[in-house]
């Protein structure tokens, strides 16, 4: 039977089947010789009687490092507007990454209840205004489309520290923090050597336990990447003058084009500039 793994706990693996129960496996002898199973693989298991065995775990379409994950659906952008303040250009570079990885960059604002610089304001409706599914909250007012972006999808959350990722979580599902706490209880302090990864069941959706993207590390991307993760330029990208085209310098570029013409926000551009820096400075100290 094909199942997912949702838990890991050193080398006991729990699985959601395709009929909704949990089950508790093992991994037979010629997987564990592979590749290590992460939270998120599909598989192929088999009811061994007492325990259910992982015989073959299924191609991925993506798998994360931080944390480990597999087949993510969707990563979560929580970003406040005060208390850390809004940060469009960490926006861009974990949407540059989260795209970069085949995965759906959405954005959460939180803290909206604390009043929104006009500043701030203005480059949140930029968001709005773009392909970027944008919802909005405040403190003990849950936005309902927050939960029903969970739906039928394995979510990573992602963002700044103290933007408010655990209590998004909590407000959604307030069994949430209970959950992770008692695993943290069982598991003990100070045993960094015990495997442990969940997913956990969320508004009708998977949620891994731990934040996505933890490091902006730009390293595995080309330049030739990433227009292709900047999902404002994608109507345009194919219309410039040169096939080869960085949106930088060079003449008749559609992208900058889109950009004097108010069709791509400014600071979008300015911020995928950086990164192209980042990139570029990358290469050159590796030569």
């Amino acid at each position: 039977m094909n199942a997912r793994i949702i838990r890991i706990l050193s080398k006991d693996y729990t699985l959601l089947l395709e009929d909704g129960r949990r089950v508790q496996a093992v991994a037979m002898g010629k997987l564990r010789k592979s590749f290590s199973p992460v939270v998120g693989d599909l598989v192929e298991a088999q009811d061994l009687g007492s325990t259910w065995g992982i015989q073959k775990i299924l191609p991925r379409k993506n798998v994360l490092v931080r944390p480990p994950c597999a087949n993510v659906d969707q990563a979560l952008i929580v970003m406040s507007v005060k208390d850390p303040d809004f940060s469009p250009a960490l926006i861009d570079r974990l949407t540059a990454l989260i795209v970069h990885a085949g995965i759906t960059p959405l954005l959460c604002v939180t803290k909206c209840d604390l009043g929104i610089l006009p500043e701030f304001e203005a480059r949140i409706q930029e968001y709005e205004a773009g392909p970027m599914k944008v919802v909005r909250t405040a403190a003990n007012s849950l936005n309902p489309e927050v939960a029903d972006l969970f739906r039928d999808k394995v979510t990573v959350l992602t963002g700044q520290s103290g933007a408010g990722k655990s209590t998004l979580l909590n407000e959604i599902n307030p069994e949430f923090h209970l959950e992770t706490q008692e695993i943290s209880k069982a598991l003990g302090r100070g045993k960094h050597t015990t495997r442990h990864s969940e997913l956990h069941e969320v508004a009708g959706g998977l949620v891994a336990d731990t934040p996505g993207f933890s490091s902006l590390d730009f390293t595995s991307m080309t330049i030739e990447d990433l227009d292709d993760a900047f999902p404002d330029f994608e109507p345009y990208l194919g219309h410039c003058r040169f096939n080869d085209c960085i949106h930088e310098n060079e003449p008749d570029c559609a992208v900058k084009e889109a950009v004097e013409a108010k069709k791509i926000a400014r600071v979008r551009y300015d911020n995928y500039l950086d990164i192209l820096k980042l990139i570029r400075e990358k290469k050159e100290s590796w030569q």
